[in-house]
């Protein structure tokens, strides 16, 4: 299961901001501010969720651990997001 922090650290780790990732998976800026906040993935849709980590995979981040067992991030590949 995927955190608000991993996405934090997906975001950090391709050096992307809010913006960019708005920009990328097609999700508003203001509600990938929503799910990155403690409790946004209880309340954001499936639909929002799933275009953010499809479009995080693609650019080569691959989500590790569980929430409660070191979740985290690892990077494959450097995607160029200017």
């Amino acid at each position: 299961m995927l955190t608000e922090e991993q996405i934090k650290m997906a975001r950090a780790a391709l050096g992307w901001s809010v913006t960019d990732l708005a920009k990328h998976s097609s999700v508003g800026a203001r509600t990938i501010h929503r799910i990155e906040s403690e409790g946004g993935l209880a309340v954001a849709t499936q639909a929002n969720i799933k275009l953010i980590v499809t479009t995080l995979e693609a650019a080569g981040i691959e989500f590790i651990g569980a929430p409660n067992d070191g979740p985290g991030v690892r990077l494959w590949l450097h995607f160029d997001s200017q």
